[in-house]
């Protein structure tokens, strides 16, 4: 098939009026992957260019609009892989860096593989990514919701909004964590992750998006995957790894999302989706949340694929 490429918007429930916009917001993030594909460009530019576009769009918990943890301050994650090489970049606990993708991406270029916290930015300085002010990525949406304590983790059950659901999938909100995988005219994968992790979450609490293998894994030959949901879970299970073993395995990437996500809830009892990508440009979308905002593109489309519960493009 040749190009390929699939975004995604999170999982969870997405309230009727948010899923055109998280829709059209999967669909730009996926014209942008596409048109650095086109014009020749590696599967990790096309990812990297992808996540950019989500983590600009307050849709999505990522950049700006990312969730607010415990004391009200934004903490960010991100992951980037080059199935080729095998090379991993990753940050953790971020507040100062627009795209916290791009920071992943220098240090996949680095000897490093995951940085966190303050020596995270400290590394972006060094590597010439600005800083800007947290209160840039503070949406008022976000404010409001910190301030009246809607989607809140409960610190004894771990709950997101008393309603209990584990707070990293179904809860109080419309938002998601945003990720990308393609495949390049040379035969090359990539897959990325980024998130602002969980509404109200303890400071220094990282999920699965920035850990290799559970929010995010690429490799040739194989596949490029990318996860969103219960991020312990996704940990404990190594989720986007597993996923990758099922392609090896001999399934489609369809059928190999399926079964990663029907063992996540079979052993562990969680929510979540991930987006596959097989190396030859064959994709897969699972979840079992009430939604999930995705879209991809190949070669032969006139335009991306997108789709968000109800919401959603005529076939292509």
């Amino acid at each position: 098939m040749g190009l390929a490429l699939i975004v995604h918007g999170g999982a969870g429930r997405f309230v009727t009026a948010r899923q055109e916009p998280a829709r059209e917001g999967c669909r730009a993030a996926a014209a942008a992957g596409w048109e650095v594909l086109r014009r020749g460009g590696t599967a990790l530019a096309a990812v990297e260019a992808a996540i950019i576009v989500l983590e600009d769009d307050p849709e999505f918990d990522a950049g700006r609009g990312s969730f607010l943890n415990a004391e009200g301050r934004v903490q960010m994650d991100a992951g980037v892989m080059d199935g080729m090489t095998l090379d991993v970049g990753s940050v953790a606990c971020v507040e100062r860096v627009r795209h916290p993708v791009v920071l992943a991406g220098a240090v996949l270029r680095s000897p490093h593989v995951l940085l966190v916290g303050p020596g995270a930015e400290k590394f972006a300085v060094e590597s010439g990514i600005p800083l800007c002010d947290p209160a840039e990525l503070v949406t008022p949406e976000e404010t409001e919701r910190w301030a009246s304590g809607r989607g809140a983790v409960d610190d004894e059950t771990g709950d997101a909004g008393g309603r209990g659901q584990h707070p990293d999938t179904v809860r109080d909100t419309e938002h998601g964590t945003v990720g990308a995988v393609a495949v390049d005219g040379a035969g090359r994968l990539a897959a990325a992750t980024s998130t602002g992790g969980i509404a109200g979450k303890h400071p220094g609490r990282i999920g699965d998006t920035p850990l290799v293998g559970c929010g995010f894994y690429a490799e040739h030959p194989i596949g490029a995957v990318s996860s969103t949901g219960d991020g312990e879970a996704f940990i404990r299970m190594m989720l986007a790894r597993r996923a990758a073993g099922y392609l090896e395995a001999g399934l489609t990437a369809q059928a190999a999302a399926e079964a990663a996500i029907r063992v996540l809830a079979d052993r562990v009892g969680a929510q979540g989706g991930l987006i596959v990508l097989d190396a030859a440009g064959h994709f897969g979308c699972a979840w079992n949340t009430p939604e999930m905002a995705c879209a991809h593109i190949s070669e032969g489309m006139a335009a991306p694929y997108a789709r968000c519960g109800d919401a959603a493009d005529s076939e292509p």
